[in-house]
């Protein structure tokens, strides 16, 4: 097994004293990334997470630099007038020579401004920055790759804007950060034509490493042993490799997103991360103060009636003891763990029939996949649904009204007449609407390629059909949700503070969003140490479990003894008590303080202090001791008794109202939150931390 060495990046507790006096309105902050204003992927939600916090530092000179399309434009721009010298001179020189450049404000939290770049008007000189870019780093795009050819032009108008500027800039300096080799062009070019401009480079995963994930290849156990220049020529993807490999090299500062990606970049790019910058979340965004216990009974409920209609006649289980587990994302069957998942659940299903359980887990999977409708049988179930709701409600109103004039009367009502014939017609009726000869669907819709769909495969060979005898239901999904829809009317914020257990076993997960974002909604999760916030979470937190953060290792053991753990996880889960659940949610919501970018942004503010430093070194200098360490800080074990749910467990599953009459007195919820209250501002301070003992990468034990 591969023993990844200790990397020598830079981790950030406390700042350097030289951060505190850096004059922000001397300098000009730029990032640029194709997910600016265009949602497309994960990057999208850090450039929109992070805009509050570094808008409120960098003021009028932060700029974010991205593509322009119409339709983002209209709904998520505010078209304004530059108000700096430099930035207003740069647009308006490119649109005299022929470019479409657009300035606004972005309509988020924190109000940014934007520099969008029209791709298409300049296409016609994607022949000229094709010559520029083979003189400046010898690296040919293919005309058939489109989106390698949209990047060239993105990155050649980068360029010529950042140029524009530092001729304008009137003694500013200039920091740009470029996210991913989408944007990467940009550096190369700027850096070829000796602009003053410091650089970082962030990489949120390699090009080539998600190539080579997706092909199920033992990728960590073989960074060292690939012939990159082969597998990307393979692929197809060696010019998009050369290019980001091109921008890393070409960059003062590289950083990375965890220290798992970091190990993948100095094997696939061949340069060591300076930084780990960590993603963060506006936490304010999803925290729901003390009301998040209240918000998770009330979409739970939204949740159960979606239930009753999906299983009608076979809802022979109680849905008071049913546990709702998920996972979602973009279908990548073995990258993000739905393959382990699946088997797991296939022998949870097996444990809690042997030992004749009665609490129920419905999982369901949240991954867009191609289809053509909904699928008939599920829509018919909500319709049912709502005829049972209706017929019972006109029911109960007439029995209503007979109970209420029996009562004026000062009479006791005969319950044999107070209900007539046609009522009792009517309730046979409905219970012969429920009546189903076919199982319940194991997916929402109809699967355009149902036959070789991965998940469905998986399900036929594993034999999980929603049948009566079945412990474990499962609901494939193939749809993102939304608010609109006719199935699941759920926004998916809505949808997670609904379920009990979000389950992210991923493969390959450079960051890791989704289990972050169940985190701060105070939903315990499932994630591997192949993740970049298992990693984080198993750096930070002594003891993962307890505060609902389970963590799989796949790094370090086989499939199947993965597999095992993940049901051992999950068998767990099942065994806790309603109270034990609450506890842990509790806990979980704690945890968002590490995920602030509040807290998180510093690391972010080191990387630019580090490339201002490398860039200008006769003007800013850093001090000659590297910032403090957090590696041996941790997020202490809480100390109240249960120490964690499992710690009061019984041997098979319970049901959820089971209480330990003792519980009350073992466990202080106040008392224990002012005390990771107390913790979280620790590793996160000014103050300097005690350097800990770094764990090199394959120490960690699960």
């Amino acid at each position: 097994m591969l023993r990844g060495r200790s990397l020598s990046v830079t981790s950030l507790g406390g700042l350097p004293r030289w951060e505190a006096g850096l004059p922000v309105e001397d300098l000009l902050l730029f990032e640029v990334a194709w997910e600016v204003t265009n949602k497309v992927g994960g990057i999208y939600t850090v450039i929109q997470t992070k805009a509050k916090t570094t808008a409120d530092e960098w003021g009028d000179n932060y700029f974010l630099l991205g593509p322009y399309f119409e339709h983002n434009m209209k709904t998520q721009v505010e078209q304004c007038e530059p108000v700096n010298d430099a930035v207003r001179r740069a647009v308006d020189v490119m649109n005299k020579h022929g470019c479409q450049v657009h300035f606004g404000r972005w309509l988020i939290e924190g109000s940014p401004y934007v520099v969008l770049f029209d791709i298409s008007y300049s296409a016609q000189n994607l022949d000229t920055w094709k010559g520029d870019l083979w003189e400046a780093c010898n690296v040919g795009i293919p005309y058939h790759d489109q989106e390698a050819n949209e990047m060239l032009i993105f990155g050649s108008l980068t360029a010529w804007f950042l140029k524009e500027v530092t001729d304008h800039a009137d003694g500013k300096h200039v920091i740009v950060q470029f996210h991913e080799w989408q944007a990467g062009t940009g550096l190369i070019l700027s850096r070829a034509r000796k602009l003053p401009i410091a650089t970082v480079f962030t990489t949120h995963a390699t090009l080539l490493g998600r190539y080579l994930c997706a092909a199920n290849i033992d990728f960590y156990n073989h960074l060292d042993k690939f012939n990159i220049d082969k597998e990307a020529g393979e692929r197809q993807i060696y010019h998009r490799y050369c290019m980001e490999r091109a921008s890393v090299h070409c960059a003062h500062v590289f950083t990375t997103v965890s220290e798992i990606t970091a190990i993948e970049a100095e094997h696939m790019l061949k340069r060591k991360p300076d930084v780990i910058t960590p993603n963060g979340l506006n936490v304010k965004k999803f925290s729901a103060v003390h009301e998040f216990q209240n918000l998770h009974a009330m979409y739970k409920a939204r949740i159960q009636d979606f239930v009753r209609g999906h299983f009608y006649g076979h809802l022979d289980f109680d849905l008071e003891k049913t546990l709702f587990l998920f996972i979602a994302g973009r279908y990548e069957f073995s990258n993000k763990g739905a393959d382990i998942f699946l088997e797991s659940l296939s022998r949870l299903n097996f444990l809690l029939r042997m030992h004749k359980s009665d609490v129920t887990v419905v999982v369901f999977f949240i991954m867009p996949a191609k289809t053509n409708n909904f699928n008939v049988e599920t829509l018919k179930g909500q319709a049912v649904r709502k005829q049972l709701w209706d017929t019972a409600h006109s029911v109960k109103e007439k029995f209503g009204k007979k109970l209420y004039d029996a009562l004026l009367r000062g009479e006791i009502p005969d319950m044999n007449n107070i209900l007539d014939r046609d009522d009792l017609t009517i309730m046979k009726r409905a219970i012969f609407s429920t009546q189903r000869q076919s199982l319940p669907p194991v997916t929402t819709h109809n699967m355009i390629d149902d036959s070789t769909d991965p998940i469905l495969s998986t399900i036929r060979r594993i034999g999980l059909f929603n049948s009566r005898t079945d412990r474990v239901k499962v609901i494939l999904h193939p749809e993102f949700l939304s608010s609109t829809s006719p199935l699941l009317p759920m926004d998916f914020e809505e949808f997670v503070r609904g379920c009990h257990l979000g389950v992210f076993p991923s493969y390959y997960e450079p960051w890791g969003y989704t289990p972050a974002e169940c985190t701060v909604m105070g939903i315990p999760s499932v994630t591997t140490n192949l993740s970049g916030f298992g990693c984080f979470m198993e750096e930070h937190v002594a003891d993962p479990t307890a505060y609902g953060i389970y963590i799989v290792d796949r790094r370090f053991r086989s499939l199947d003894d993965s597999c095992n753990q993940l049901t051992r996880f999950l068998y767990g889960f099942c065994k806790q008590s309603r109270r034990q659940r609450i506890i842990q949610r509790n806990r979980t919501e704690r945890l968002s303080d590490l995920l602030d970018w509040r807290y998180l942004g510093r690391y972010y503010q080191h990387a630019r202090h580090l490339t201002l430093s490398r860039a200008f070194p006769d003007k800013f200098h850093t001090e000659t001791t590297s910032p403090p360490m957090t590696e041996g800080f941790k997020y202490p074990r809480p100390s109240s008794v249960p120490p964690s749910p499992s710690g009061s467990q019984v041997s098979s599953p319970q049901s959820s109202d089971v209480e330990d009459e003792n519980e009350d007195e073992r466990y202080d919820e106040e008392e224990e939150a002012e005390r990771d209250r107390l913790n979280i501002k620790s590793p996160l301070s000014l103050n300097h931390v005690p350097r800990g003992k770094k764990k090199l990468h394959g120490e960690y034990k699960n």
